[in-house]
């Protein structure tokens, strides 16, 4: 089973955990006793697994910046976050050249990405207690989801945003693609672009090469009562 340990517990609570640790040892404690154990799929990268999502490009800029103040995260929490984002696209992310090529199987590939996000499961994180709901797509028994951004500008971010913060997902257009279903693909450049893991920041790379692993692993799933 998982249990919430973190300041936003993202899969925890994608799971259907509560993030109070005692009310989760509870339900866990109950949906093992009833026996509630199910399959679910995961993402994998470069031989690495991940639960929830991987960031590529501006958004694991980001969570590079967050981890430069790491002692403050846990006392700045989402205010962190908001001047990480500021300030990398402000001062630490080249804006004007695309950072990297994103190849879907059969769908003609993207060869100007700024970031890009590959899901595993909806929501991407929370913001207190309001999921932001990138794609209904990305569920545990369903394909990956690939979503890229094709320009930093703050007008198309924020338009592409609009319905994940409205809770409907985001919608493709000129400045984003999205690809779901997807059973791999792969990410590349002639230069090194950032990338993290559920929320770790891992480094640069030229390549990224992803698969979704149908039934990896068994968890604990409690049933919630209504």
């Amino acid at each position: 089973g998982v249990l919430p340990g973190g300041s936003t517990n993202v899969f925890a609570r994608t799971l259907g955990m509560p993030n109070d640790p005692v009310a989760a040892v509870q339900l866990l404690a109950a949906g093992i006793a009833a026996r509630d154990i199910e399959p679910i799929g995961l993402g994998k990268v470069n031989g690495r697994y991940f639960c929830f999502h991987t960031g590529v490009g501006y958004d694991a800029a980001v969570v590079k910046e967050v981890e430069r103040r790491a002692s403050m995260k846990r006392w700045l929490g989402h205010p962190l976050f908001i001047y990480a984002a500021a300030r990398t696209w402000a001062v630490n992310y080249d804006r004007k050249q695309p950072h990297f090529t994103v190849a879907c199987g059969a769908a003609a590939p993207v060869d100007d990405g700024f970031f890009t996000i590959v899901l595993n499961t909806n929501p991407y994180t929370y913001l207190g207690n309001r999921p932001l709901d990138l794609s209904p797509a990305a569920t545990f028994d369903r394909g990956l989801v690939a979503i890229t951004f094709r320009t930093m500008k703050v007008g198309a971010i924020l338009g592409g945003l609009g319905g994940a913060l409205r809770g409907g997902g985001v919608k493709a257009s000129k400045t984003l693609d999205l690809q779901t279903d997807l059973r791999s693909l792969t990410i590349s450049h002639e230069t090194p672009f950032p990338y993290q893991l559920d929320g770790d920041y891992l480094g640069e790379t030229k390549r990224l090469e992803f698969t979704h692993v149908p039934d990896a692993v068994r968890l604990v799933r409690p049933q919630l009562t209504p």
